[in-house]
């Protein structure tokens, strides 16, 4: 829930990362906002004559902080935010996919520090060294 909050706090920052696990859980969230928003409009009626208005509450204030957590994200890797847009050709989602489940570019990158702070190891790679050694 942290994470979902940290990514709404940022709804505008378009600037800096996000982790894949602030990524990911915003997206559940949001997701399964979005199931409970639709089973809402399925019970009171709405949808069948009108808009679903429940989903419509839902799903419209969180478009803008989810654009800025994918932009995040894709920074994250050290790409540009640009990249979302590919979203918008035919297997682009797929694409999209691939890029967010792909682990945080260590360390410092153009677009700032990470989360694990000044250049520091991320927990997988310290315990890989740790092991190395």
């Amino acid at each position: 829930m942290n994470a979902y909050l940290a990514a709404m706090r940022r709804y505008l920052d378009f600037k800096g990362r996000a982790s894949r696990t602030e990524f990911w859980m915003f997206t559940l969230v949001v997701f399964v906002g979005g199931i409970v928003a639709l089973i809402l409009d399925a019970a009171l009626g709405n949808g069948q004559n009108g808009p679903p208005f429940v989903t419509a509450l839902w799903i419209i204030p969180h478009y803008v902080p989810a654009l800025a957590v994918a932009v995040r994200r894709l920074h994250d890797l050290d790409r540009t935010g640009w990249w979302v847009l590919i979203g918008i050709i035919p297997l682009g989602a797929l694409v999209l996919l691939v890029f967010y489940c792909q682990p945080s570019t260590p360390g410092a990158n153009r677009f700032g520090m990470g989360r694990a702070g000044n250049g520091a190891q991320s927990p997988v790679q310290a315990r890989q060294q740790a092991n190395a050694s």
